[in-house]
């Protein structure tokens, strides 16, 4: 590698732990907003909704749906008329950590965030359902540094490869390890989080990388993307709009209400006179248009399918796959059951309400599984 492009790679590193700085600057008021919220109580005053957000121009900003939720306005209107306040709680960082201690406390009713964690904190006895599921999930990525002569896994025995234990595409590494002959004590394992290991990938101080939305290093040169799940639906990672049990077992019209809000935004975002306002709606939270197009570029979907709420076979199949994983990787004590993750009237009346049955294809009765029943 020339000194020039070192000293590149170099600065972008470090522009990257200057970001990783900003938002972490911004945790201690995160905290403080949950600390802040009330615990769930009756009559209901408030409902509350955590999840992923960036800094745009100082100031939070949420992703995807979410965003679309909030710019709508129906959601926030529909509870206004019944004195109700919806408060969004932004998260940077390690989303499911926060989120989970959120939902443990009763701070939350709603939160967007993804299958791990979730498994992971009703494993500990606090219940959380899938409420509104979003889309076919995400792709995960393996990465080297620009220089790296490796291609495959293999290529990576015995070196240093950072994941961040935990997160949701954790799971997914130790299944393609698994899956390739090989162990975790077969490779170096770095637990940190994405921003850092971002930075320590272009600076080589580690071997590999193993995250989502990857698209944007390997453009920017400071990774190469030698792996992919694209067209693997086993080994994509997903985020769902989850709720808490209690709560939506006291308030299921309040629940309602919430997901056919998310139901009316998918179906905004799957429509495709919108596609160019979805895809611009990504870029603000910092990710270039190219690295978006590059996420959405999958053959085997439609531009509707990003955004299905349907409870359909391949969401139950990777939620069956995801909780008996985690319990045989150990990271959970108590087994899951997947049927009981997810909570499929809502969706199902959304629907109906919104004349959006025959909008999102179908799992077909033959494959049915008793997780579409629902959960009364």
């Amino acid at each position: 590698m020339s000194f020039n492009r070192y000293t590149s790679l170099r600065r972008r590193a470090s522009a990257l732990v200057r970001s990783a700085s900003a938002l972490r600057r911004w945790l201690p008021a995160f905290s403080a907003i949950l600390l802040a919220l009330p615990a769930a109580a009756d009559p209901v005053k408030t409902v509350t909704i955590a999840t992923t957000a960036t800094i745009l121009n100082g100031q939070p900003h949420y992703t995807g749906t979410n965003q679309r939720v909030i710019d709508e306005g129906w959601l926030a209107g529909q509870l206004h008329q019944r004195g109700i306040e919806l408060i969004w709680v932004p998260v940077p960082g390690d989303t499911g950590a926060t989120i989970n201690e959120a939902f443990a406390a009763q701070r939350i009713d709603f939160g967007g965030y993804g299958d791990l964690p979730s498994i992971i904190l009703n494993a500990s006895g606090t219940r959380t359902q899938v409420v509104v599921p979003d889309g076919r999930g995400l792709d995960t990525f393996l990465l080297v540094p620009p220089h790296s002569t490796a291609t495959s896994l293999k290529d990576l025995k015995g070196k240093r490869i950072a994941v961040h234990r935990g997160r949701p595409w954790y799971l997914t590494f130790l299944r393609l390890i698994e899956q390739n002959g090989f162990k975790p004590g077969d490779f170096t394992l770095v637990n940190i989080d994405l921003q850092p290991s971002a930075a320590a990938l272009a600076s080589g101080n580690i071997d590999a990388l193993f995250a989502i939305n990857s698209y944007k290093l390997a453009d920017e040169g400071l990774g190469r993307i030698i792996w992919s799940s694209k067209g693997q639906v086993d080994k994509k990672i997903r985020a769902e709009l989850w709720g808490a049990k209690t709560f939506i077992d006291q308030h299921p019209d309040l629940t309602q209400l919430v997901a056919t809000a998310y139901v009316r935004a998918q179906y905004w975002e799957a429509q495709e006179q919108n596609r160019a306002a979805v895809i611009h709606e990504v870029t603000l939270g910092g990710t270039p248009e190219k690295a978006v197009l590059q996420a959405y570029d999958d053959n085997s979907l439609t531009w509707k399918d990003y955004f299905t709420p349907i409870f359909d076979q391949s969401l139950i199949d990777h939620y069956r796959r995801t909780a008996d994983f985690a319990a045989q990787q150990h990271l959970i004590r108590t087994p899951i059951r997947a049927e009981d993750l997810l909570q499929t009237k809502f969706v199902t009346a959304a629907l109906q309400d919104l004349h959006l049955e025959h909008f999102w294809t179908q799992v077909a009765p033959a494959a049915q599984s008793a997780a579409l029943i629902p959960n009364h």
